[in-house]
């Protein structure tokens, strides 16, 4: 399977912040946030293994600056890394204030996707070549980000097998 650049999966939108996208603060919705870089990933998977994909897991979400109604947002998201089926995602998220033009990192995110053949079972995905710094530097740390994954999901199934599904008391 041939490898892939980065570049290749690399999706980039921006739109305004508008009173009906944020919380009680005046910023960004950080539901409405999350949804949007869950979009953008999607895009960013789809584009790397040219198949259907599900989002696995979202690794991180690291909210850095307020995002106001006088900024716009850009997300920024392509692959920085891929296992046999699975790639792992970045989304940056920009903030620009329109007035200024002054721009900020306001939010970061790593997010793994799955991608499915066609009876919606694993298939296997190219590995991906890094270009730019901010692209190497990414994919040289996703090995440790990826056993971090596995650890996590492994303590996830331990906690949901303790877990009940009982209906709650409602009294």
């Amino acid at each position: 399977m041939k490898s892939k650049y980065c570049k290749e999966s690399r999706v980039i939108r921006t739109s305004r912040i508008f009173p009906n996208d944020v919380n009680n603060h005046n910023t960004l919705f950080g539901g409405r946030l999350m949804s949007d870089l869950d979009q953008v990933a999607s895009i960013s998977a789809a584009r790397h293994s040219r198949t259907e994909c599900v989002t696995a897991s979202t690794d991180s979400v690291d909210f850095l600056y307020p995002i106001r109604t006088t900024d716009s947002v850009c997300f920024e998201s392509y692959v920085t890394w891929t296992g046999t089926s699975s790639m792992e995602i970045f989304v940056k998220i920009i903030a620009e204030d329109l007035k200024s033009g002054e721009r900020r990192i306001a939010a970061t995110a790593l997010l793994t996707f799955v991608a499915l053949d066609q009876h919606k079972r694993p298939t296997y995905v190219p590995q991906v070549i890094p270009e730019t710094e901010e692209e190497k530097k990414l994919h040289e740390t996703a090995p440790e980000r990826a056993r971090a994954r596995k650890e996590r999901k492994q303590k996830s199934k331990e906690l949901a097998a303790f877990l009940t599904t009982n209906y709650p008391c409602l009294t």
